[in-house]
């Protein structure tokens, strides 16, 4: 039986190489996977309890929206966003809504100064109306 070889000067060698091309071609497509499932985690990922109030009223969706979710995230629209580029991020945010209207959705267990400084860096910003978003409390 004849192993596979390459003669060079008569003496045969034995090809003991890997091919890892196929092991390339899965690690992209996996890689590809991986970069679109990710931002799908990311935005489901903060849930919010909201706050129950007996006033609360339903409103249509306007404006922009300014989520505190636990741990002190914040989401302009959906999107993360730090407390130190807060302000530029809402004005930027104000230039193009039609409505400038700012709607606070924070979570029931966020510490009452941080809503505080979110609404008073909404309002530098240039919001006309601010709102804090509750649930109907069930009678």
């Amino acid at each position: 039986m004849k192993k596979w070889s390459l003669a060079n000067n008569n003496r045969e060698k034995i090809i003991s190489e890997i091919n890892i091309t196929p092991l390339t071609d899965v690690m992209l497509v996996l890689l590809v996977i991986f970069m679109v499932t990710t931002p799908l985690l990311v935005m489901q990922s903060f849930k919010i309890k909201l706050p129950k109030a007996v006033s609360a009223e339903a409103e249509p969706g306007k404006g922009i929206t300014l989520s505190i979710a636990t741990g002190g995230m914040i989401y302009l629209n959906n999107k993360a966003v730090k407390m130190e580029g807060l302000f530029d991020s809402i004005k930027s945010e104000l230039k193009t809504a039609s409505d400038r209207t700012v709607i606070i959705k924070a979570d029931k267990d966020i510490p009452h100064g941080m809503v505080v400084k979110v609404l008073d860096t909404a309002k530098r910003a240039g919001a006309e109306k601010l709102s804090i978003a509750t649930e109907p409390e069930k009678k």
